[in-house]
């Protein structure tokens, strides 16, 4: 790996594999890839196909058996895993598939409950949630209104907006659309696109469905960067 990539790259992958326990098969191998820094990635993979693991390994939530992942310039598995908690609440945004939003808190408080792992003063975090929820179009009166008490579609906004709000420079994207029908998958992406677009952020968003596809330049299948036999 060269000092140019390391600057340039905001995922570098090589010779990576993973599983599960020490006597399991190997469900991931990447000999290489590459993502660039404001590069937005369509990362199409069936259930099995190795997916979620490669996405917990570029959290952080997961570290390799061999190979180094390497995101934003930080080899992960050098760091230990509270280090790999910290660079991940100050440097990435995750978009989980069921949002995991904590229902008995505010919309502004599940918001502000991640910002309490940035660099940002409270205040300062406060305003920019305000903000930020104003331009997923969640009006004021919604931002003392509960998580349970939200439509589907007011939580994903939420949960964009909790994954934006350390100004992260890598989104990680989890399958958020598997239960929408078209209209309101259509809806979600094309916010998520806008919000983006004011942003200097990289993106990987990992879906089943090849649609959804069409919102990318890149697009990955995950069957062509993971080798491991009999995946997942």
């Amino acid at each position: 790996m060269t000092q140019s990539q390391t600057d340039n790259s905001a995922i570098l992958l090589e010779n990576v594999t993973y599983r599960f326990s020490a006597d399991a098969p190997v469900v991931l191998s990447v000999p290489a890839w590459e993502v660039q820094r404001r590069e937005k990635i369509f990362l199409q993979g069936e259930s099995g196909s190795g997916k979620s693991t490669l996405l917990a390994l570029l959290a952080g939530l997961q570290t390799p058996g061999t190979g180094e992942v390497t995101v934003l310039g930080t080899a992960l598995s050098a760091l230990s895993a509270r280090k790999r908690d910290r660079f991940r609440a100050q440097n990435l945004g995750v978009v989980f598939q069921q949002f995991n939003l904590i229902p008995y808190l505010s919309v502004l408080d599940n918001v502000l409950l991640a910002a309490r792992f940035g660099e940002t003063d409270a205040a300062a975090s406060k305003q920019r949630a305000a903000d930020l929820l104003q331009r997923v179009n969640l009006s004021s009166d919604l931002h003392q209104r509960k998580a349970a008490q939200l439509s589907i579609g007011q939580q994903q906004r939420v949960a964009i907006v909790r994954a934006l709000i350390n100004s992260p420079s890598l989104l990680l994207v989890d399958e958020p659309t598997s239960a929408l029908d078209h209209a309101n998958r259509d809806a979600f992406l094309t916010l998520l696109f806008d919000v983006l677009a004011e942003r200097d952020c990289a993106m990987v968003f990992v879906s089943h469905d090849p649609a959804i596809g069409q919102y990318f330049d890149s697009k990955v299948r995950v069957s062509d960067i993971n080798r491991a036999e009999g995946e997942g």
